[in-house]
C-alpha cells in the first residue's frame, strides 16, 4: 500500500425511483413504468473515475443487473469491483433471515454470471445492518461473501447502528464474524457526524467534505466514500412525496460531481476489496469469516 491512505470509493448502483424515500410513490411492482436513467448516470461516474484514476466498488442492485447486463460488464471491464446491493432494494428490517438468504444468494449468482468475476462484497439497502439485523452477518458468511459495508455508525429513524464500529473491524453475528468497512463519520464530542456518503456528501457544504477527507488523511483512518448514480442527475423526473424526503433527494444534485471530484483529488481511492485485503481482513480472495466461539 505504500504511503497511500486506506481510502475506498463505492457506488450504490440503483435508479432514482428505487430509493427507500419513494417506496410508496414508486412501489416495486411499478418500477418498469419509470424511465430508467441508471446507465447514463453510471457512465458519468465511470468517466470521472477513469479521469481521476480511481478504482471503485459498484454495489449493483440485482434488478438493475437483469435489465442492464452490459452496464455490469462495462463496470468490470473498466477494472472496478462488482459487488451486491441485493435484488430489489429491500431493507433488512423488511426481511427475515430466510428471505434474505435467498436475496443474498441470488444477487451474488446473478452478478457473477453477468460480470464473469467473483462477487465478495455486500452492502445492504439503506445501510440497514444494525443491532436488530446482525443475523445478516451469519447469512452473508454462509452464502460466500467476504466482507460487508452496510454499517452506518449513527442513529437515524430508518437506519443506523450507533454502537457499531466506526472503522474496519470484524462484525459479529450469532455464529459468524465478517469484516465490516463502515460508512464514514467525524467525531464531535460524544457525537458521530455522518460525512462523505450519499446525502451527506451532497448536502453538507463542500468545505465539510474536504475537511473530513483531510482529517482522515491526517489520522491515517480508513475511509469509504459513497455515491448513487442518480445523485449526479439534476434532470431526473420528479417523484412526489413528503416535503422533507423530496428536499433531501433533489437538493444540490447539480453540485455532486464537483464535490466528488474535489474529494477524489485529495488522495488515491481504490475498491473496497483491495482496501479490506490491505488492512489484513482478507487472505487472497478467500472469505475470512470465522465461527464465533460459544
Amino acid at each position: 500500500m505504500g504511503s497511500e491512505p486506506p481510502f475506498a470509493m463505492s457506488v450504490d448502483v440503483e435508479d432514482y425511483f428505487q430509493v427507500q424515500a419513494f417506496a410508496r410513490q414508486a412501489p416495486r411492482e411499478g418500477w418498469d413504468r419509470w424511465p430508467s436513467r441508471v446507465e447514463g448516470n453510471t457512465q458519468r461516474l465511470l468517466d470521472l473515475f477513469a479521469e481521476t484514476r480511481t478504482t471503485a466498488t459498484f454495489f449493483v442492485l440485482g434488478w438493475v443487473a437483469r435489465r442492464h447486463p452490459s452496464l455490469v460488464r462495462r463496470i468490470a471491464a473498466a477494472g472496478h469491483e462488482v459487488a451486491s446491493h441485493g435484488m430489489e432494494h429491500r431493507m433488512l428490517t423488511e426481511q427475515s433471515p430466510e428471505t434474505f438468504r435467498v436475496d443474498a444468494r441470488d444477487s451474488k449468482a446473478l452478478l457473477e454470471d453477468v460480470s464473469g468475476a467473483a462477487v465478495v462484497g455486500f452492502r445492504a439497502p439503506s445501510y440497514s445492518i444494525g443491532r436488530s439485523t446482525l443475523w445478516a452477518v451469519d447469512v452473508l458468511a454462509e452464502t460466500g461473501y467476504a466482507y460487508d459495508s452496510s454499517v452506518y455508525p449513527i442513529r437515524r429513524r430508518r437506519y443506523g447502528y450507533a454502537e457499531g464500529p466506526d472503522r474496519p473491524a470484524m462484525l459479529r453475528g450469532s455464529t459468524r464474524e465478517l469484516p465490516e468497512f463502515p460508512l464514514p463519520t467525524l467525531g464531535a464530542g460524544p457525537l458521530r457526524v455522518p460525512v462523505l456518503a450519499g446525502a451527506y456528501l451532497r448536502l453538507w457544504p463542500s468545505w465539510i467534505s474536504l475537511f473530513a477527507t483531510g482529517e482522515h488523511i491526517r489520522r491515517g483512518r480508513p475511509l469509504v466514500v459513497n455515491v448513487h448514480p442518480w445523485e449526479l442527475d439534476p434532470d431526473q423526473p420528479t417523484i412526489g412525496g413528503a416535503r422533507w424526503k423530496t428536499w433531501t433527494h433533489y437538493a444540490r444534485l447539480g453540485r455532486t460531481e464537483s464535490v466528488l471530484r474535489a474529494v477524489l483529488a485529495r488522495a488515491p481511492f481504490r475498491d473496497l476489496a483491495t482496501r479490506v485485503r490491505e488492512l489484513g481482513f482478507l487472505d487472497g480472495s478467500s472469505v475470512k469469516a470465522r465461527e464465533v466461539a460459544s
